[in-house]
């Protein structure tokens, strides 16, 4: 519990550090828009309005109206009108306080989009219109569907971009979904095949932990016309039970990233399923590092291999942070992150996966793989197939003559779509479709 004082407290620090926030966040979003030079600038602010941490945000966003102009920014706010199943009815007054409360901090929303598990009557839209001070045409129905890629159709048929071109003064040519319907919504909600990946982390019980992973491998999905049905498996599990117990049904394995040493004997464990019975296999980040340690300690003979994250004092530290990094005290000062450029070999699964040489994907991490082990490696079979040239740094590791086993030290998931699933993704769901179980 926290008293009433410290409460008070922590509230007084935040109103006080609020101007300095607001104005980085500002600047963050004008400097967004000026790289990127687009036309419309996305601002998500997540939370639920009325809450101490979302204060910041949502008044930068009104001040931000106030410095661009009030026909440059638009805002869109999502809302629950819950449906009372005993009484038979759907309710507004949540609406009706959440504007209320958005209106007392200086955001009144020029689009209201609410989320509902049945349809909205028109006498809803009006009563919702009325008391929120919102155009009628401006209150966008979000029903509950099957596919979350169904959304688009439905907002289309609302004329949601409609309003929101004309409150930007844009023209647009007149569009239709019908590509987006047939490659995406048709194979997303009634597909032709389906396979069984197993995701195995440390993160399984937190339901949002490998979200980017999850859309991704629908996106692989709807790109070989397959539901992927994801077994989430826990990899301290793994370590306890044996892999056998929980991989045996499985069509591929994927394994995600994450820090620290918890589970990672559970992961490396799986690494060696997926190689010894031929089921393919996607590492990511921690995934990379983990099929390295595996492909060490079992083909190499290296029985102590580790990397020196969990185990400092490992003979053989495959891998390690950088000679540079290894006196940055400050964590966040080691961490790679952002767009790093990638050199793919020729004639080499990631090419066949890129169809080009150089690539640019995502970072996330600190250690990296370390070159002392290179050439043993390649000598016993593994090849590094993407390499970051500035600091010759392995990126992409894969093992020839398997179905499929992949393992990059990036984060391929963030630059995946709907309608343009990743390349890895898309080829690993492929080889998973060639498994029968």
């Amino acid at each position: 519990m926290i008293s009433r004082e410290r409460k008070g407290d922590y509230l007084g620090r935040t109103i006080q550090v609020i101007p300095h926030i607001t104005n980085e966040i500002k600047d963050r979003i004008k400097k967004v828009a000026a790289v990127s030079r687009a036309q419309v600038v996305l601002v998500e602010i997540g939370g639920t309005v009325g809450d101490i941490e979302s204060l910041p945000f949502l008044e930068a966003v009104r001040q931000f109206r106030l410095d661009a102009g009030q026909n440059n920014v638009l805002y869109a706010h999502l809302t629950l009108v819950p449906y009372i199943k005993v009484a038979g009815e759907m309710k507004t007054k949540p609406t009706q306080h959440s504007v209320g409360t958005l209106r007392e901090i200086g955001i009144q929303p020029d689009i209201l989009i609410c989320r509902s598990e049945k349809s909205l009557s028109m006498e809803l839209k009006e009563k919702i219109s009325l008391f929120c001070s919102v155009p009628q045409e401006a209150v966008i129905e979000a029903k509950d569907v099957d596919s979350i890629y169904q959304l688009p159709l439905i907002f289309k048929d609302q004329s949601l971009d409609r309003l929101i071109l004309k409150h930007f003064g844009i023209r647009a040519r007149p569009s239709t979904l019908k590509n987006w319907e047939k490659s995406v919504v048709e194979k997303a909600v009634s597909p032709r095949h389906k396979t069984r990946i197993a995701v195995v982390g440390k993160y399984i019980g937190l339901q949002d932990a490998y979200k980017s992973i999850y859309e991704a491998l629908a996106h692989a999905g709807i790109a070989n016309d397959c539901r992927v049905e994801v077994e989430k498996i826990d990899s301290e599990d793994i370590d306890k039970e044996g892999a056998e117990h929980y991989l045996r049904n499985v069509c591929g394995i994927l394994v995600p990233g994450g820090f620290g040493s918890r589970g990672i004997e559970g992961k490396i464990k799986s690494v060696e399923y997926a190689r010894t019975k031929r089921l393919p296999f996607f590492g990511i980040c921690l995934g990379m590092q983990c099929a390295v340690i595996e492909f060490a300690r079992n083909i190499c003979g290296l029985k102590g291999a580790d990397s020196s994250e969990f185990a400092p004092d490992t003979r053989d530290p495959v891998i390690s942070l950088l000679k540079e990094q290894e006196d940055v005290e400050d964590m966040g000062g080691t961490m790679r992150l952002g767009a790093y450029p990638c050199q793919i070999s020729p004639n080499t699964r990631a090419q066949c996966c890129y169809r080009k040489r150089l690539i640019e994907e995502r970072h996330r991490h600190r250690y990296e793989f370390n070159n002392k082990y290179r050439r043993l490696m390649e000598k016993k079979g593994m090849v590094f197939s993407g390499i970051y040239p500035k600091k010759n740094l392995v990126e992409i590791v894969e093992l020839p003559g398997h179905p499929f086993f992949m393992a990059v030290q990036f984060h391929p998931e963030f630059k995946s779509k709907p309608d343009k699933a990743h390349p890895i993704f898309r080829d690993f769901i492929k080889c998973a479709l060639k498994i029968k179980r």
